[in-house]
């Protein structure tokens, strides 16, 4: 019984000298976050669901040239807030970058990061993501309370926002494209 007890002790004090490790810390975290991202974000209930009344938002791409969320007004709009920093959004990319391979043409995609674009566009081209990245020009809108990385909105082309996800999740779920497919079958 003793020997159980120092077993459990050492692995306990390795888990923890691996988590303070920065070299180590990372890939933990990842690993544990990829576990969270199995499953699937939920619908928000209709009633509880936000509409989006301002769509004014300058976003700047890698390439200097400025959006306006305005332009994707009627549209099926996927938000995702993240960072290269961040291991719950590190662990959901893949199940993002599936999603957008098929959807990239019907639904508008916008991934929005604070940092620097030499940074996350280096990220990206190293991990193989195809898809682009945005940094704020101008405050975001006020449905858009950020305070925790990864937050994701999926929006309607009413503006109602359909799924509010903080945290990591598979994107790339047979009920996500479900619920965008039904979206984009929508008329306005």
């Amino acid at each position: 019984m003793k020997s159980n007890l120092n077993i459990k002790n050492i692995l306990f004090v390795v888990v923890i000298v691996l988590l303070i490790i920065p070299q180590t810390r990372q890939p933990i975290q990842i690993w544990l976050n990829k576990g969270l991202a199995l499953f699937s974000p939920s619908v928000t209930a209709k009633k509880d669901q936000q509409v989006i009344k301002d769509y004014n938002w300058i976003l700047k791409s890698k390439t200097g040239h400025l959006i306006n969320l305005e332009d994707s007004k009627g549209q099926v709009v996927f938000i995702n807030f993240w960072g290269t920093w961040c291991p719950p959004c590190i662990a959901e990319m893949p199940s993002m970058q599936a999603l957008y391979k098929d959807y990239k043409d019907k639904v508008e995609f916008v991934f929005i990061s604070d940092e620097d674009h030499s940074l996350s566009n280096t990220f990206l081209k190293e991990k193989g993501y195809t898809f682009e990245t945005f940094v704020p020009r101008t405050a975001y809108p006020k449905i858009f309370n950020v305070t925790s990385i990864p937050r994701t909105f999926l929006i309607d082309k009413s503006g109602y926002v359909i799924i509010d996800k903080t945290g990591a999740a598979n994107w790339n779920s047979k009920a996500v494209r479900k619920t965008i497919d039904e979206l984009l079958a929508e008329d306005l």
